[in-house]
């Protein structure tokens, strides 16, 4: 298993994918990106997707047989479990319970940015940001001098919340939010991700303007805000 070649099925904007990226690159393992368009998904691809989304990890192992796997959570412990490099994963298994929830504390951080970023009129969004501001209230109890999650050790915890704040990395840029202007210990985490190269490796140069095509093509009002 340990000789299989990976491939990643991704799409440019999925925060998902981007933390299967950084496990990758933080693990220094060789793989395959394979981009696909979820507005137009090929037949190929909704045949391996059992829920039609991405990310997908495609493991050919040595004597020819393919395995596709699921679902961000799913293709993280299984790397973390079969490849040798940087451990992601806390030994103790109370810690280790302990960041699997904050892991899914950050997945419905995600649900409640969808609608941040997608909202169309002014009081949805400020219910949203309302929202994230109580979201991440929450994350900055549980920080300590950092400068990651754990302190000083990269985990998966720290995959995971890092494709959430490059979002706010090109919504600055088009308007103040406010969500963190209370929260020093987030805004000290979010800026020490930022500057780690697995992080910025994980999407392609042109992420902030396929973002901002994103929000147009859906009358975001984050844009009608700045105007």
């Amino acid at each position: 298993m340990f000789d299989a070649k990976l491939t990643l099925v991704s799409h440019y904007l999925c925060p998902y994918v981007q933390r299967a990226v950084i496990v990758l690159t933080e693990k220094a393992v060789a793989f395959e990106l394979r981009y696909v368009d979820l507005s137009a998904k090929p037949d190929w691809f909704l045949t391996i997707s059992p829920l039609g989304k991405v990310p997908l990890l495609i493991v050919r192992q040595g004597d020819g047989a393919e395995t596709v796997l699921f679902e961000s959570a799913a293709i993280c412990e299984y790397l973390e479990e079969t490849q040798s490099g940087a451990r992601l994963h806390p030994a103790d298994p109370l810690t280790r319970a302990r960041h699997r929830g904050w892991i899914e504390f950050g997945s419905s951080i995600l649900s409640d940015l969808w609608g941040f970023e997608t909202a169309t009129d002014e009081g949805t969004y400020e219910a949203k940001r309302k929202a994230l501001i109580d979201k991440f209230g929450r994350v900055e109890t549980e920080l300590n001098d950092g400068p990651f999650f754990a302190g000083g050790v990269f985990s998966l915890v720290d995959a995971v919340f890092a494709p959430i704040f490059r979002y706010f990395d090109v919504f600055d840029t088009i308007t103040p939010t406010g969500i963190f202007d209370a929260l020093p210990r987030v805004r000290a985490w979010r800026a020490e991700l930022a500057s780690r190269q697995s992080v910025r490796d994980a999407v392609t140069h042109d992420y902030p303007h396929r973002l901002k095509v994103f929000l147009m093509d859906r009358d975001a009002w984050l844009l009608k805000r700045a105007a």
